[in-house]
């Protein structure tokens, strides 16, 4: 570890994190905003790793964070802004921190795109049938006897659940290749929805009308298991559910029972146990395609990421507007 006096800007981000998030450029541009705030910069992979916090003006911080509590910000008399490499800060966005009057920016616009080409990935592979013929073919069980129908995505019935970033890039990809679209979120209104081309369509209605049901809402308590057994029933016959968001939006246990009667398909990114255990019933349920966590892990999107929160910080010490700060009333209604 390099030892820099009185640093300002101290990024707490694993080794690992911080080469796929900030190149060579990146970085200079790091020291020279720390420059630019009268110290240096450093980066550690745990906070107490920092010789000294009194000094320290702004924090980089990545999956894991702890929470701002009054200790932590006792430590750190001088901080003024923290900038999230991920997206939820609601891990460690503390009403202390807001109380302070500490800035906070976070880079999940830097993960939508990738996230979302894996949903429309997702997507694809569940109309077109690719987990049971996958499966099929790897229990060596003969050629694959079609059971379901194929669908192309021009003129499929698609229903996002949220108009998250995410959600709206989704959006963006499968109407661009002809999907008929409609979109739940009680947190827009019609106009609102207008304006991104899509028809609001209450929970309900939309399961029971859609081939594949993408959920990219936030995870809030009102969200918890917004999609369960009683949900999950309204979807049609050789329906799919995409979920790349968070497990807490679904229930996992309706879920496998609907996924072991073969009535439903499904491609899951996120779990409520990560990562899966071995005798998880995931791993043996058929008509599933799993990844494990991975959907915003594109090098694109990790350096997006990386320069958000290099952009942000360049103008704080500037003395500019933020383009990415999370407010306190934000925070609210946000995962």
């Amino acid at each position: 570890m390099v030892v820099v006096t009185a640093p300002v800007i101290v990024a707490v981000v694993p080794e690992g994190l911080m080469r796929e998030f900030f190149g060579d450029e990146d970085r200079e541009m790091l020291e020279r905003a720390a420059g630019m705030l009268g110290g240096g910069f450093l980066h550690v992979d745990a906070l107490a790793d920092v010789p000294d916090l009194s000094a320290v003006k702004v924090m980089i911080t990545s999956w894991g964070a702890r929470p701002f509590d009054a200790a932590v910000l006792a430590a750190m008399p001088a901080l003024e802004l923290v900038a999230h490499t991920g997206a939820s800060i609601r891990p460690f966005a503390t009403d202390a921190l807001y109380d302070r009057g500490v800035l906070v920016t976070q880079a999940g616009a830097g993960m939508a795109r990738s996230v979302a080409e894996v949903s429309l990935t997702f997507t694809l592979a569940l109309l077109h049938r690719v987990p049971q013929m996958h499966d099929a073919l790897r229990r060596g069980t003969g050629w694959w006897e079609p059971t379901l129908v194929q669908h192309e995505i021009f003129g499929a019935r698609i229903a996002v659940i949220g108009a998250s970033r995410t959600g709206r890039a989704y959006l963006e990809l499968v109407r661009a290749l002809g999907a008929d679209t409609m979109l739940v979120d009680p947190t827009l209104s019609a106009d609102e929805a207008a304006v991104l081309g899509v028809p609001l369509r209450p929970l309900d209605d939309a399961l029971a009308a859609a081939a594949i049901v993408a959920v990219h809402a936030p995870t809030l308590p009102e969200t918890r298991h917004l999609i369960g057994a009683r949900e999950l029933a309204l979807m049609s016959d050789g329906a799919g559910l995409v979920n790349t968001a968070r497990s807490w939006l679904v229930d996992e246990q309706a879920l496998l029972a609907e996924l072991a009667t073969g009535r439903l398909s499904a491609a899951i990114d996120v779990f409520d146990e990560e990562p899966l255990s071995d005798d998880s019933p995931f791993r043996s349920v058929p008509g599933v395609l799993l990844t494990p966590h991975r959907a915003a892990g594109t090098e694109e999107g990790r350096r997006r990421q990386g320069r958000i929160v290099t952009t942000e910080i360049g103008a704080f010490a500037a003395g500019d507007p933020l383009q990415h700060a999370i407010s306190r009333e934000q925070l609210a209604v946000m995962g």
